[in-house]
């Protein structure tokens, strides 16, 4: 049994969700490229934290499956991010970084400057005033009352 819908802009269909996430302006996808590991998440208390350069992320998906902790070299708004760790050598010789889909990583730790650093204390803030959302006070209540 269906529930009805009542907002216009959301859609249940699959290809409408695929289309936005293809099409998604830059601005919206700097908060979907974000995959934090279960410790990181308890750790900072958050449930997403955009990826950026100088991030170490692990690879958990793939034919780089496996290797270890790599530094984020290049981060790009297409879902692709490189890593210092996975590399290919080309015919001539050169190194290049191979580009991995946000999907296929975990978050480990995170490069804490003072904007970092202000968006978690943000988070944490919002988190405790949603917990003291909604719950009354004894005191409100008898104040209520008289």
């Amino acid at each position: 049994m269906f529930s009805m819908k009542f907002n216009p802009f959301l859609t249940w269909g699959c290809s409408t969700n695929r289309k936005r996430h293809v099409n998604a302006p830059s601005h919206e996808r700097r908060n979907i490229m974000s995959s934090p590991s279960k410790e990181l998440r308890q750790k900072c208390n958050v449930r997403s934290m955009p990826i950026r350069k100088d991030d170490e992320v692990q690879v958990v998906r793939g034919h780089c499956k496996g290797q270890q902790i790599g530094k984020v070299v290049q981060v790009y708004r297409k879902y692709v991010i490189y890593t210092e760790r996975v590399q290919l050598e080309k015919a001539n010789g050169t190194t290049v970084h191979v580009g991995i889909h946000l999907s296929k990583v975990v978050l480990i730790r995170l490069k804490l400057d003072k904007d970092r650093k202000k968006i978690l204390e943000r988070k944490a803030k919002s988190r405790q005033v949603g917990k003291e959302k909604g719950k009354y006070k004894e005191e409100l209540i008898e104040k209520m009352q008289e």
